[in-house]
């Protein structure tokens, strides 16, 4: 009998824990502009972790200034036990499962993530390439941003066409119809 107590509460334990470690996406805890529009469903949830690679450029707006500009990003996408479950790159942004299946997506919205993170971002999916796990997505968030932003260093004349690779890590929810 004491025994089985204690196995079910390790059991219960257990399951508590994982609750507090997944992350729960209440819509109305994130800024507004990144919400899921109502009647949609959390399909899969990854972790990104990789990095961002921007490129120092003549400001297209401003004659003899130079800036980093963002050129894309090369990620892992893991499930929530760390297992790899796709990737994502660009240009163009693009997701791809494991399975083959793959959608670009156009950015509707982004909104501050605190000093030296990536904004939050909503995105609109286009059709998916492939029936696998992301056949049906209609839009990704990229929510809980570590590091991502331009390089700190310097961009002059004098490294114009330089590239950096600045890491970071994001969670990306992707949401299909209700």
């Amino acid at each position: 009998m004491q025994a089985t107590h204690t196995a079910a509460v390790a059991a219960a334990f257990l399951m508590l824990s994982a609750c507090a470690s997944a992350p729960q996406f209440d819509q109305q805890v994130l800024p507004q502009a990144v919400q899921v529009p109502a009647g949609h469903r959390v399909a899969m949830q990854t972790v990104g972790v990789g990095d961002i690679t921007y490129e120092c450029k003549a400001r297209k707006d401003a004659a003899g200034q130079f800036e980093w500009t963002f050129i894309g990003p090369d990620a892992v996408l893991n499930d929530r036990s760390g297992k790899a479950v796709g990737k994502y790159f660009g240009p163009p942004a693009t997701w791809e499962s494991n399975d083959g299946s793959k959608v670009t997506a156009t950015q509707l919205a982004v909104a501050p993530a605190g000093t030296g993170n990536i904004p939050h971002q909503l995105v609109r999916a286009n059709p998916s390439v492939g029936m696998g796990a992301m056949f049906g997505v209609a839009y990704i968030q990229r929510v809980a941003t570590k590091g991502g932003v331009a390089p700190a260093a310097n961009c002059t004349a004098a490294n114009a066409g330089s590239k950096e690779k600045v890491q970071y890590q994001a969670d990306y929810i992707f949401w299909k119809a209700a």
